[in-house]
């Protein structure tokens, strides 16, 4: 969500530091760029992945994240560098809609999977096919890319945001100093409190509470199993569809704690922006330019995250990009999966998945 006032930002910045800031920002884009197609290739590629449906919101994910680094991080990088604003009044609000479309379409889907892995592992298996059928994972879907529409691009382009504020916001559009014109966006108080809880605060709140259940449940099974293993009668590993036993558990635990690190991420990133969000407002938009450009290009690199926690903390990830960059040689793919060369196999909710 832009909100950048960089009337003196190239006064600020030497030669040397310009292209700094600009390699800087261009190695940004670019990892974000390749991490996220990545991300969408090996969903493509890999069969095992399609078949569960958490990463059907993940592939999604990592849709409106490349969106982020080829619509919006680029413009945003040439404003920062050159301190000016060259393309227009009406894509600077093309451009802020879909950055706060984008924005908010990323927290709704990491919401999504907090409710999926929910379902997965806090309830019966006959539960999760119940609540998680295709029709709602579509549903759901479709909600994360609906719902930051309606709070975007229509009270943006209606100008709903700039209500009460328009002389701000016109004193800081132009610059009689430097003749230069700016992609300012700056929201009314109404517009900062109830966006920001339908993007950040409301998803966030459901995502802890969420994820807290699942700890819960977590610790109540590894208790469980280990006084049966204490007892002597604990299984190996369960190859039943409707298996509720420790493979089961520790399968579904570890990936709802890599996707708690996703979520994690995210909040680091974006919460100090959405703090200041509603801050701003009510203390006369006196916040520098200087920490709004910390704190957004702070959300920008979320985007570029995402690929990366997938490949270090997820096996089946891994194992997919490998495949990829390797271009399918088994050799590297046993070398990178970091796990014991014979394969074994469970299952989670009815679909069967190699433990590698």
């Amino acid at each position: 969500w832009d909100k950048l006032h960089v009337e003196n930002a190239d006064h600020l910045l030497t030669t040397a530091e310009r292209i700094t800031l600009t390699f800087f920002l261009a190695v940004i884009i670019i990892m974000t760029i390749l991490g996220n197609l990545l991300v969408m290739v090996a969903l493509c590629k890999d069969r095992q992945l399609r078949k569960k449906k958490t990463n059907y919101f993940i592939v999604s994910l990592a849709f409106a994240d490349l969106l982020v680094a080829i619509v919006v991080m680029p413009f945003a990088a040439v404003e920062l560098a050159t301190g000016n604003w060259i393309y227009g009044d009406t894509f600077c609000l093309v451009r802020t809609s879909l950055d706060v479309m984008l924005t908010t379409a990323s927290i709704l889907h990491l919401c999504c999977i907090a409710l999926d892995r929910y379902y997965a592992i806090c309830c019966q298996p006959l539960v999760y096919r119940n609540k998680m059928t295709p029709i709602r994972v579509a549903l759901m879907l479709g909600g994360c890319w609906v719902i930051p529409s309606l709070i975007s691009f229509l009270p943006i382009m209606q100008s709903w945001n700039a209500i009460g504020i328009e002389d701000i916001i016109e004193s800081r559009r132009f610059s009689n100093a430097t003749n230069e014109t700016f992609c300012v966006f700056l929201v009314n108080r109404p517009y900062a409190i109830i966006c920001s809880a339908v993007a950040f605060y409301i998803p966030l709140v459901l995502m802890v509470l969420a994820y807290q259940r699942i700890y819960v449940t977590a610790m109540e099974h590894a208790r469980q199993i280990g006084n049966l293993q204490r007892a002597g009668s604990a299984p190996e590993y369960f190859e039943g569809s409707e298996s509720q036993g420790p493979s089961r558990m520790k399968i579904e635990t570890k990936a709802a704690k890599t996707l708690a690190v996703i979520m994690g991420c995210f909040c680091l990133c974006w919460a100090p922006f959405f703090i200041t969000n509603v801050i701003d407002p009510f203390i006369d938009y006196s916040v520098p330019w200087q920490m709004w450009t910390a704190w957004l290009w702070l959300g920008y690199i979320n985007s570029g995250l995402n690929p990366f926690l997938y490949a270090f903390l997820n096996r089946s990830f891994r194992r997919a990009f490998l495949m990829i960059l390797c271009c399918g040689d088994e050799r590297y793919v046993r070398a990178g999966s970091f796990g014991p060369s014979r394969p074994y196999t469970t299952s989670v909710n009815g679909t069967s998945i190699a433990l590698r």
